[in-house]
């Protein structure tokens, strides 16, 4: 018997069930929360001792298993708890995607301490400013970061923990306390208990950093709460999907399964991004191996897959095209492929098509979320995916969206386009430290996207554009104030404007325009330097125009960006 999609919700979230749905007061407004969900990410870590000895992590030839996972967790909680790290102590992140970057982000958690992951491309003056801005106590860091960062440390007096890096680079620097992993993994108690600290839902689990219109970092507040409906969500959405799946089958065909393999996720999204950071939750209390790359590459990700039988790949938008216009795909088995995701930028709709002709047991899936929504707020999966290509979906049983009129503030028509506005028990309470910028984002518990989209009559939710000043290069945001102010710190730069260009695999690139100080002519390969050395590489204009008249503005001063953009966009169209 078909069943509806309404249908299937209403069974799944009724009292009594494993997803019911109840009402709760969160940050003094009441709304819809998981009747059922783990008081705090402690919990999640907890509930892995039931997978023991199946693999966890691998990165290159080590290979750690969910038991071994947890004994290092537990011996560096009671480690950092020796060394005067408490519960709401900050200790930030700094490296790659290494299997230490995942024990001390679940050690943190453990003893109730707040996980500050840093930007790994970030260069050493925006790391210094999160690590000052955070108030952290301890900084975990790899050698390239190390590198960045010894100098600051020193002079902040705050001490260190290097990983895999060698004797010499992880040695102390003027006075800072740095420990090489090495030294740290041969003190840790193995048998140790995993530490017994009282968690609340609402108490602060990270601080994530995301660039500002402002052009000054914010850090973006989750506590516990935010991180377990989002791990809930994920939960919530599968049991969906296989519901549905399973009602659109023909009787005689409901029990025929394609290959069963054991779930498996390539890692690509860094860790320090809300995404990396819901994959890395959300497969360690799932059971689901992770697999560890370096750093992308696209021929070693086809063989891991084919090796690892890994089930699921998300990546942004720019790789999952190369992976599937990629020719080495005929070249290997990825037949143990269940889930195609992508996200973190717009995603193509031909991509969608793409998935769903070439890969008859991979199902597409697409999420829409931001850092202050810890994650996915809406879900587009599977064939409502095929059928809804420009969609990023619907909303989860405990999330609310509204259409808000940007020059009103009241809520669009039905059906019409306005700002995106999300609410539920996942969204973060605000920036640390920074109250105005809190008071400007959030308002009651509603969080301001800065994007402009509609909400069609069954629920799908479209994002039509962007009311933040923001490009999204290769799944990165860069906010356009953060690369102007450091390109008007430049002695040859009167004023500077950035706008957003189209590129076929990045989605955009970043192009500047600079009007030049009146008897200089600067330099574009200086300017750009001038910027590399000051922002993290994909900040860095790829275009540099250069202009000796005033930028367009309107009466009030605002720089007219369309109006510039289509000017670079002739500037840079190729010559006939």
């Amino acid at each position: 018997m078909a069943v509806t999609r309404d249908e299937a919700v209403a069974v799944l979230t009724a009292p009594g069930s494993g997803f019911e749905v109840a009402p709760a007061v969160v940050g003094g407004i009441e709304m819809r929360v998981w009747a059922r969900a783990p008081s705090s990410l402690r919990d999640v870590l907890v509930g892995t001792r039931a997978y023991g000895d199946r693999d966890f992590l691998v990165h290159g030839d080590e290979r750690w298993t969910f038991a071994e996972h947890l004994e290092l967790v537990a011996g560096l909680a009671q480690w950092l708890t020796a060394r005067g790290i408490a519960k709401g102590d900050r200790v930030a992140i700094a490296m790659r995607n290494y299997p230490e970057w995942i024990v001390t982000f679940w050690a943190t958690q453990a003893i109730g301490a707040i996980a500050v992951p840093l930007n790994a491309w970030w260069t050493g003056p925006e790391l210094r400013y999160a690590i000052e801005d955070s108030g952290a106590a301890l900084v975990v860091a790899d050698g390239e970061r190390w590198i960045r960062l010894a100098a600051d440390l020193a002079e902040l007096g705050v001490p260190a923990v290097v990983v895999r890096a060698s004797a010499e680079e992880a040695a102390g620097i003027d006075g800072v306390a740095a420990v090489p992993w090495s030294a740290l993994d041969a003190e840790l108690d193995r048998s140790a208990p995993l530490a017994d600290v009282p968690i609340e839902p609402d108490d602060d689990a990270t601080i994530v950093y995301t660039s500002g219109t402002t052009g000054v970092p914010k850090g973006a507040v989750s506590t516990h709460r935010n991180h377990v409906t989002t791990y809930l969500n994920t939960a919530f959405a599968h049991a969906l999907g296989a519901t549905l799946a399973k009602a659109a089958r023909p009787p005689e065909q409901r029990e025929r399964r394609r290959p069963s393999f054991p779930p498996c996720s390539l890692m690509t999204y860094p860790f320090f991004h809300i995404g990396g950071l819901n994959t890395l939750y959300l497969s360690t209390g799932f059971g689901v191996k992770v697999v560890l790359q370096f750093k992308w590459d696209l021929e070693e990700a086809l063989g891991l897959i084919e090796r690892e039988r890994i089930t699921t790949l998300a990546v942004v938008p720019t790789l999952l095209r190369q992976v599937l216009e990629s020719p080495l795909l005929q070249e290997h088995d990825v037949s143990s492929l269940g889930t195609l995701s992508s996200g973190g930028a717009p995603v193509p709709p031909d991509l969608v098509e793409r998935i769903d002709r070439d890969f008859a047991d991979a199902a597409p899936s697409n999420g829409y979320g931001l850092t202050e929504t810890t994650g996915a707020a809406t879900l587009n999966a599977g064939r409502e995916y095929v059928e809804h290509a420009t969609s990023v979906g619907r909303t989860f049983p405990v999330t609310d969206v509204r259409v808000v009129d940007p020059e009103t503030g009241a809520d669009a028509a039905e059906g019409g386009v306005g700002e995106l506005w999300f609410r539920g028990p996942s969204v973060a309470r605000g920036y640390w430290n920074k109250p105005d910028a809190t008071a400007q984002s959030f308002t009651d518990g509603w969080f301001h996207t800065g994007d402009l989209g509609f909400v069609d009559g069954d629920g799908f939710v479209s994002v039509v554009d962007r009311l933040k000043d923001v490009i999204i290069r290769g799944g990165e945001n860069v906010y356009c104030a953060e690369v102007e102010a450091t390109l008007v710190t430049h002695p040859g730069v009167a004023d500077a404007a950035v706008v957003g260009v189209p590129h076929h695999e990045l989605g955009e690139e970043v192009a500047a325009v600079v009007v030049a100080v009146d008897g200089h002519e600067p330099d574009v390969d200086d300017l750009r330097a001038h910027v590399a050395a000051r922002l993290a590489y994909f900040k860095v204009p790829a275009h540099v125009l250069v202009r000796r008249e005033d930028l367009p503005r309107n009466a009030t001063g605002k720089v007219l960006k369309r109006e510039l953009r289509d000017e670079v966009g002739a500037r840079l169209a190729p010559k006939r």
